[in-house]
């Protein structure tokens, strides 16, 4: 399963980090609208990111994860899936978002993915290094926006199921690893009952023969989610794993002059 409704982000936040947030609507290129949660450092940005959310869209861990990254120098932009059959409106937790994850097609999420990406590259100052993130559906979409030719430096995703159909009409990525242009870093939770070994395997074998720089990370005994301030059992866990996101985006950031 993915995250509780009750569930945000185990990142300490930094005292008196200056930063701006605000909630706004994008529009992709087929004419869907999607609300959007971007938050900006107070100061110059390092790097960019889009946050794509697990099959909940948009919801407030991920807006505070948003401003978990400005609080370290990046530009954020969390954005929604389900623009096209919910409306881009807030929504609280009776949102029921299973029947819209089956009426998502992939090409509706491209362009959506798109969107995110020319929202960033539009902002004042914004750094020019850019990368995707996401978590369970959203991580799965992160590996593949590596095969958009959207010109990102890397993508992350947290247990993102790399193999098989999905609900949301999107390709296997281990079945697109020779189309995938950016560095990849996937991590995954050793006691998730969705993915096994074999799957996690797979991908990066494709990953291998295909080519691209990637860093595979299993957290042994994690569960799916994990990545959750509730889950004190696996906060090494998820200390980890931000160190390893923060990382890999550091270390393929040109810093300012």
């Amino acid at each position: 399963m993915c995250f509780d409704l009750d569930s945000r982000p185990p990142i300490t936040p930094i005292a008196g980090g200056a930063l701006a947030s605000r909630r706004l609507v994008l529009t992709a290129h087929d004419g869907n609208r999607l609300a959007a949660f971007e938050a900006r450092p107070g100061g110059s940005a390092d790097a960019a990111i889009l946050i794509l959310p697990d099959v909940r869209g948009l919801h407030p861990y991920y807006e505070e994860l948003a401003l978990r990254f400005a609080e370290n120098g990046i530009d954020a932009l969390a954005i929604d899936y389900f623009g096209r059959t919910a409306g881009a409106v807030d929504r609280d937790e009776t949102f029921e978002y299973m029947p819209h994850v089956g009426r998502m097609t992939w090409p509706g999420t491209r362009a959506d993915i798109q969107a995110g990406v020319e929202h960033l590259r539009s902002l004042p100052g914004m750094s020019e290094r850019l990368f995707g993130l996401g978590f369970c559906m959203g991580g799965r979409l992160s590996f593949l926006a590596a095969t958009l030719d959207l010109g990102l430096d890397g993508v992350i995703g947290f247990y993102g199921r790399p193999t098989g159909a999905h609900p949301n009409g999107s390709p296997a990525p281990a079945d697109l690893a020779i189309a995938m242009r950016s560095r990849v870093l996937a991590l995954f939770a050793g006691a998730d009952p969705g993915i096994s070994s074999d799957d996690v395997s797979v991908f990066e074998a494709s990953l291998e023969h295909a080519g691209v720089d990637h860093h595979v990370v299993t957290y042994a005994d994690a569960p799916h989610s994990f990545f959750d301030r509730k889950a004190d059992a696996f906060a090494d866990a998820s200390a980890a794993a931000w160190e390893e996101t923060l990382r890999f985006i550091r270390d393929r950031t040109v810093q300012p002059s």
